[in-house]
């Protein structure tokens, strides 16, 4: 098993020396597309060195201000309907999108939250942040916005307790490493 994760690690790694290297030879042909994708790769690159160190200095005190107990009691199976809610507030204040949203599900599902809770986060992370609905409303219209979130919503949660259930009849468990 170890063998094989150094051997995708390499592999990982392999395509991203080729990846740069087409960054850095794009450069010094002046190939455009190679241009449009340096200049893409740049931004991108500078947004996720902006975003992800606070995110997983939070996360990291998530991990030992907030207790087991409090997790299970918000986010667990024995929590009820509440749980959604809780999932949903937490989401729509989650800045960073999903690379930040992945992280703290992955410590939400440690510390005790069950599957539809962190399904729930996740997916809602992507649809009900705060700033982009903000954008949204002012862009498109207020009415619209209530619109798309009041309709994807309920599907969101109950497309949650399809998954967790799917989850726990297959006795599914996220591997201890990661």
């Amino acid at each position: 098993m170890k063998k094989k994760k150094e051997k995708n690690n390499k592999l990982d790694y392999t395509i991203f020396v080729i990846f740069i290297l087409f960054l850095l030879i794009s450069q010094l042909v002046k190939f455009d597309m190679g241009k449009v994708i340096t200049d893409n790769f740049l931004i991108f690159s500078r947004d996720m060195l902006l975003i992800l160190p606070p995110a997983f200095i939070i996360i990291g005190l998530f991990e030992v201000w907030v207790s087991r107990k409090k997790i299970e009691n918000s986010f667990g199976s024995a929590s009820g309907f509440k749980r959604y809610i809780y999932a949903i507030l937490l989401a729509a204040t989650t800045v960073g999108g999903t690379f930040v949203a992945f992280p703290v599900a992955n410590s939400l599902y440690h510390k005790g939250a069950d599957y539809s809770s962190i399904f729930t986060y996740i997916t809602a992370a992507s649809l009900v942040m705060i700033p982009m609905s903000i954008m949204e409303a002012s862009i498109i219209g207020l009415e619209f916005t209530l619109l798309r979130i009041g309709l994807s919503l309920p599907l969101v949660v109950i497309s949650s307790i399809i998954l967790n259930k799917i989850f726990v009849k297959m006795e599914y468990k996220l591997p201890a490493d990661v």
